[in-house]
């Protein structure tokens, strides 16, 4: 039987090398984004490094204390020690997550933000600002196996007609297909914008990956007949004038 070449093996030594240069360059950036990150995290959070070491350190006693306990601590030592880096590397992820939602909250657009930045496990389908008012409150669309949910953020009194006005419309369409709401907020029987991926995975899985696709097709084709609101697809930066969104929402 003839060898079949792999397409490293077709590559010649320079296409090589400048493959390598380009891996460790990467890698390189890589390690500048999660220091200039960290450099970050530790400036606005000061418990941040004490709470690394503690890992660290922690992790390292306990299993060298094991490793005593079967002669051979130096051993215990070094697994502790890897198992607390990577305790330590866990805990600063979740820190500079839990900081960006802290930023984000409250922030037009955020929910739209959280739900495409931060992946969903499965088959989801996604539409930002659907309905949207002119204070940039919004109405975003998911579509999963959950069924329908509908997303609003802003101002409770303006959202919920927003959201009633979109559920009345969908469900002319997609019939017995289960429609659900959930406006993101911080106050009683809203879901906080950390929680709101959770929140949607959450939900029992009522129709098939088929559906989906066929549901969100339907759907898509209804909002490029009507218009989606001029409304932003992320959080806004802190400060930025609003008033030009605000113009093209009131156009619509």
């Amino acid at each position: 039987m003839a060898k079949t070449s792999s397409p490293s093996s077709s590559l010649s030594k320079e296409e090589k090398k400048a493959a390598k240069i380009v891996a460790r360059a990467a890698k390189k950036e890589r390690r500048g984004q999660i220091w200039q990150a960290f450099q970050t995290q530790r400036k606005e959070d000061k418990r941040l490094l004490p709470y690394m070491i503690a890992c660290l350190l922690g992790s390292a006693i306990v299993f060298t204390g094991l490793g005593l306990l079967l002669a051979t601590w130096w051993a215990g030592l070094v697994f502790g020690l890897i198992i607390g880096v990577l305790i330590a590397m866990i805990f600063f992820a979740r820190r500079v997550q839990s900081n960006v939602y802290k930023q984000a909250d409250g922030t037009p657009g955020a929910a739209a933000w959280s739900l495409q930045n931060n992946q969903l496990r499965g088959k989801w389908r996604i539409t930002p600002a659907i309905a949207g008012t002119s204070h940039l409150d919004a109405v975003h669309r998911v579509v999963g196996r959950p069924g329908i949910i509908l997303i609003g953020e802003g101002a409770t009194h303006r959202v919920k007609p927003l959201l009633a006005q979109e559920k009345k419309k969908i469900a002319r369409i997609v019939g017995e297909t289960p429609i659900y709401d959930i406006v993101v907020g911080n106050e009683e029987g809203q879901t906080p914008l950390r929680k709101l991926n959770a929140s949607l995975m959450k939900l029992p899985r009522n129709i098939t990956a088929a559906q989906v696709t066929d549901l969100d097709g339907r759907l898509s084709a209804l909002s490029s007949r009507v218009g989606q609101a001029g409304m932003p697809k992320g959080p806004l930066p802190a400060g930025a004038k609003t008033r030009n969104v605000q113009r093209a929402a009131r156009r619509r």
